[in-house]
């Protein structure tokens, strides 16, 4: 069945409009907060194409980080406009492009939680304002996003901000620094707005008082939900997020108990979990994620041990990253932004549920008579300023023929009843090469969801045909296609592959 929008709580559980328990199941994938305003990855590939990967992974949610400034920002880079589907991006403004983004998540059935990661486009604060921004610039910045995407289904909730830290603290009274009073005053002023966000909270660092264990990780320490809970105004709407991480990020000293990993458990339970354990809201994982995810080294042993927590107890999480980029931890993807990390991916897919067909093609479902209002138009912005690597100039004299084209594949993912694979066309020439076509052979599969193109099939033989905006590929371009197909028997595996001149 198709997730139930608008979500809310239930003591321990998310749960969708229905009643029905959710898990959040994602990934994060940042860039809108930093210098780029964009999501990262995008001078590589197809912002729709990197979306499609994220669903057919087996995620259904992307908590999406930005920045405060980068709402009023008129100017980006990163994107490599002559790639596929970021050509509807150019010349738009970051939030823009955000929009874009979230609108296109939904179309493909993926769930946004907004992230108010920094409040430049630098650094990570410690508290809520600072950096030249105010508490009621803060504030305002989500008041601001609310009402833009209040009638974009798929945007389900705010996580106030990421990871308080150094000077924050939690229960104090101290309104300059008390987290808990934050976030209850920005959560409220959302919901007054949009009831049916979740408001996700994440704990601190240290500043609890009478706190248990002297060290936290930044925005791991909800210690203090035991005597001061948020409150909001709004019931069955609060989730409680920690982040956690391993030896990679920062080698904490219970990395070095001779206990490890059999400590974990207990540590868990004195940061956050005992807040699932005893019902007073549910938990989602906001952060976690490392390089090494072997069964040797310490980083590897930590990150399978908590993979197991949270299956073991049926958590909410969003695994940082997809990114490759992530200098701590890496990411699901490679450096090419296109090969997933199969290691890694395989111990997620303990977290996952086995692709179904029924859900691959979008899966968000409204209440009845709800229709999908647009977002506001924003006010004209100027063109941004153009990326790196600029559009690529057809050549005037001539056009190159189809079979010069160049094809890679990419499995993205395999089930026993299924796969999707990835399918990139790429000009090496000099010269543009249209009026295109891909062939290929398939016996035993059908396909179910495509992306980037007309498929069609006649018994065992495939044909893609590009969308108008792919017809031309320009020299030294790759447009990314792809489709996700049932197996019906064991000769399942598409062969013959080759591109060909359009009919």
């Amino acid at each position: 069945m198709p997730l139930q929008v608008p979500l809310s709580t239930r003591q321990a559980d998310i749960i969708d409009r229905n009643g029905k328990v959710v898990l959040l199941r994602g990934v994060n994938w940042f860039g809108i907060e930093t210098e780029n305003h964009a999501p990262h990855g995008l001078w590589a590939r197809g912002y729709k194409e990197m979306l499609q990967q994220i669903k057919s992974l087996g995620y259904n949610v992307i908590r999406l980080p930005f920045s405060v400034q980068m709402l009023s920002e008129t100017s980006l880079k990163g994107i490599d406009y002559s790639i596929g589907s970021n050509r509807e991006l150019e010349g738009k403004s970051p939030i823009e492009v955000m929009d874009e983004v979230i609108q296109e998540a939904g179309r493909q059935g993926l769930l946004i939680l907004l992230d108010s990661h920094r409040l430049n486009d630098q650094r990570i604060p410690e508290l809520w304002y600072g950096d030249g921004y105010t508490e009621e610039d803060w504030i305002g910045s989500w008041q601001q996003l609310t009402e833009r995407y209040k009638n974009q289904p798929n945007v389900i909730g705010a996580d106030l901000k990421n990871e308080p830290h150094g000077a924050a603290t939690w229960g104090t009274g101290d309104r300059a620094t008390d987290w808990r009073l934050a976030a209850e005053k920005a959560g409220n002023a959302i919901l007054k707005i949009n009831p049916q966000w979740l408001i996700v909270v994440e704990g601190i660092e240290e500043g609890v008082p009478g706190q248990r264990a002297k060290k936290h990780w930044m925005g791991g320490n909800l210690e203090g939900v035991r005597r001061a809970p948020v409150r909001l105004k709004v019931k069955n709407q609060l989730v409680y997020s920690p982040h956690e991480y391993g030896p990679g990020v920062f080698n904490q000293t219970w990395f070095s108990d001779p206990s490890f990993p059999k400590n974990l458990s207990s540590i868990w339970e004195n940061s956050f979990f005992y807040i699932h354990r005893q019902k007073i809201a549910p938990l989602f994982i906001g952060e976690f994620g490392g390089r090494n995810v072997d069964n040797k080294t310490v980083e590897g042993r930590w990150q399978n041990t908590f993979v197991d927590f949270i299956k073991q107890h049926n958590l909410s999480f969003a695994y940082w990253s997809l990114n490759p980029n992530s200098g701590d931890t890496g990411g699901i993807l490679m450096d090419d932004w296109l090969t997933v990390q199969k290691e890694k991916q395989a111990m997620l897919d303990r977290l996952l549920p086995v692709p179904d067909p029924g859900l691959m093609a979008g899966s968000i479902t409204l209440p009845e008579n709800k229709s999908i209002k647009p977002s506001p138009t924003p006010s004209p912005s100027p063109t941004p300023s153009p990326t790196p690597s600029p559009t690529p100039t057809p050549s005037p004299t001539a056009q190159g023929q189809p079979q010069n084209l160049k094809i890679n594949l990419n499995t993205q993912s395999e089930w026993s009843e299924g796969f999707c694979l990835g399918v990139q066309i790429e000009n090496p020439t000099t010269q543009a090469i249209s009026n295109w076509q891909v062939q290929f052979d398939m016996p035993e599969a059908q396909i179910f969801k495509s992306w980037n193109g007309k498929y069609e099939a006649k018994g065992k033989a495939h044909t893609i045909t590009p969308e108008d905006w792919g017809t031309t590929i320009q020299p030294k371009q790759t447009i990314d296609l792809g489709f996700c197909a049932k197996k019906t028997g064991k000769n399942y595996r598409p062969e013959g592959w080759k591109v060909i001149s359009r009919r």
